[in-house]
């Protein structure tokens, strides 16, 4: 038992070391940017941690009948995460667009982002992620319910350890992997 749990934390943890280390790497010399996961390996990673929570668990007949649901609502909050950082990625490269097209002695007033500009607006666009981020939460909860309370206290301690990915941990890592990377704090 202990061995599935021990082989899915493993390949758990290289694959977000793998991450990591693709990040730190920078350009190389052939210029390329850093590397960012295609829609490819987001669904690549994502059926890999839930294969590993499902192997860690080890759920029972009457267990498996709570998985769809949740299966459903956690691969639909790595889909709005994912969508949430395809999209502060083309504002990034929006930004950097427009900075490089400003003559030289405008690109000074140009590196500040055009989402700092108007407060506003910004504003909105985080109360609307917030709003949407909420509503998957809210989703993902309400599925992880039943299926959280059949379990036995074995399997909530590895759901708790195997389902870390999910929990609020998990976006507290991304924003300190970001500010690491030089991309400041998260964007909501």
């Amino acid at each position: 038992m202990w061995k599935s749990v021990l082989a899915a934390t493993a390949a758990v943890a290289i694959t977000g070391s793998s991450i990591l280390y693709a990040q730190q790497s920078g350009p190389g010399a052939d210029g390329l940017r850093h590397w960012r996961p295609s829609a490819e390996d987001v669904s690549a990673f994502t059926d890999a941690r839930v294969a590993a929570l499902k192997a860690g668990l080890k759920l029972t007949a009457d267990q498996e009948k709570n998985w769809p649901a949740f299966e459903q609502a956690y691969r639909d909050m790595a889909k709005f995460r994912a969508e949430r950082m395809r999209e502060r990625f083309e504002r990034r490269d929006h930004a950097r667009t427009e900075n490089q097209s400003q003559p030289a002695g405008n690109q000074a007033a140009a590196t500040q982002p055009t989402e700092n500009i108007n407060p506003i607006e910004r504003m909105q666009r985080a109360a609307a992620n917030m709003t949407a981020r909420g509503a998957a939460l809210k989703k993902l909860a309400d599925a992880a319910g039943p299926l959280y309370q059949s379990l036995d206290d074995g399997q909530k301690q590895r759901f708790l350890v195997l389902s870390r990915p999910m929990g609020p941990r998990h976006h507290e890592h991304f924003a300190f992997w970001r500010m690491h990377r030089g991309e400041g704090p998260e964007q909501h």
